[in-house]
């Protein structure tokens, strides 16, 4: 059952929901992936077996889905957004680039497994962003690196809990 620590992860309802419906797809069809890879293995020599391989590697990836799924809402925190005076995972953030009020973004700080249940851009509380501004308050002015190693300042306009 999902998990209560602050450094888990957020999930809205829906996107657990979602997610625990891959993992129970993922799980079920296993007895058919490894029925391929035994269709496969009866084609001939396994080195030249291109079709074998395929099927191998197939495996490989759905196995190391179930196990990140497995994990992944195990220790997720499900359910409405925290509200808090501080940005945090499952907040709805507005912040404004280079004291510029017309250069402003949007966006949802949680994890990406939630973008396919918003409209919103997600960040991961990690990302170089969700770094800098975890634990802001609004008005907040901070610099980050950006990937290309430019520095970034933005600051925090405001926040709110997301509210799917």
């Amino acid at each position: 059952m999902p998990n209560t620590d602050s450094k888990a992860a957020w999930l809205s309802q829906d996107a657990y929901d979602r997610l625990q419906a891959e993992l129970d797809k993922a799980i079920a069809d296993r007895p058919a992936v490894a029925a391929e890879i035994n269709a496969r293995r009866e084609e001939g020599d396994l080195k030249e077996n291109g079709g074998y391989h395929a099927a191998r590697e197939e495996q490989g990836k759905a196995e190391a889905r179930i196990r990140y799924l497995q994990e992944f809402l195990r220790t997720a925190r499900v359910g409405e957004a925290p509200s808090s005076t501080v940005v945090s995972p499952g907040m709805v953030v507005t912040i404004q680039f280079d004291d510029d009020p017309d250069d402003t973004e949007t966006f949802l700080l949680g994890s990406r497994e939630i973008a396919a249940t918003t409209d919103y851009t997600v960040y991961s509380p990690e990302s170089a962003l969700g770094t800098a501004i975890l634990g802001s308050e609004a008005g907040k002015t901070v610099t980050y690196a950006a990937p290309t190693g430019a520095q970034i300042t933005v600051t925090v306009v405001k926040f709110e809990p997301f509210s799917g």
